[in-house]
């Protein structure tokens, strides 16, 4: 499968800018022969705490209707971000398209970024997303879900491929590029980072969007700037690497939660 990492400068809350500039990137995609483009968080907004004004409901949203059409007019497949609002209630949306536009995915975010005054304006989701992406087991999740490794193991059950969506600081870089690289060992499954450049909403983001193998090794980082960072992946290292260290095999669910219980109860 041959991956596009689509680090972008979407500045803040810039709608119609944005989409100029991920039009340009989705037509380089075809040109390339992508079979999948990944964006970041909130793709056309930024990292937006105003939801009421510039998040979207889903049965009527100009950002979903556009990326329809991209992926269509491309031929291409679309992992992108989305603040959604409906009934009163803002959820921070990662949502995958296939080739021809049909939604495949559409995960909630779990973890708002409460540090960042992200949960003061947004619910977290309550569910886990699988697809396949040109036959690919693919499972969406978002930027601060990165620190939870418990939903990675979940999800790489099954899962060969997790882009997670960012709009992960500048001060904090170091721990988004080791935390990428730990759940592609922990989990033994590619792991694509898209995180954003450039400034927006008062912070910096330098990027450092990656793709991380099964075995850790980098295979694609990009600092900052806008555009297409282009890697092939083959599924078969996964399943390889799996069967010939198999890590899985030796993990204790069902201990783990008791445990969990356990600890619980004693406090």
């Amino acid at each position: 499968m041959r991956i596009a990492l689509g680090q972008i400068d979407m500045g803040f809350e810039e709608k119609e800018k944005t989409m100029t500039l991920c039009s340009r990137l989705l037509a380089e995609a075809k040109e390339k022969q992508v079979d999948f483009v990944i964006f970041p968080e909130m793709t056309l907004t930024g990292f937006t705490l105003n939801p009421e004004t510039y998040g979207e409901d889903r049965k009527n949203s100009p950002s979903m209707a556009f990326f329809r059409e991209e992926a269509k007019k491309n031929h291409v497949a679309i992992c992108y971000g989305l603040p959604v609002y409906e009934n009163g209630v803002a959820t921070n949306h990662c949502i995958i398209l296939d080739e021809n536009g049909n939604q495949l995915a559409d995960y909630a975010k779990i973890h708002p970024f409460s540090f960042g005054a992200e949960a003061k304006h947004y619910t977290g989701g309550n569910a886990l997303q699988l697809c396949e992406v040109k036959g690919v087991p693919v499972a969406p999740l978002i930027c601060y879900d990165l620190r939870f490794p418990e939903i990675f193991q979940i999800v790489s059950e099954q899962a060969k491929v997790i882009p997670v969506i960012a709009s992960w600081p500048t001060a904090r870089r170091e721990h988004w590029m080791t935390l990428l690289k730990a759940r592609a060992i922990e989990n033994q499954c590619f792991i694509l980072g898209v995180n954003r450049s450039g400034e927006g909403g008062g912070l910096s983001y330098i990027g450092d969007s990656m793709a991380v193998s099964p075995t850790g090794e980098v295979l694609a980082h990009v600092e900052g700037g806008n555009g297409l960072t282009i890697v092939d992946i083959d599924l078969s290292e996964a399943d390889a690497y799996r069967n010939s260290f198999p890590v899985k095999a030796d993990r204790k669910p069902a201990l783990y939660h008791t445990l969990w219980e356990e600890n619980i109860k004693q406090k």
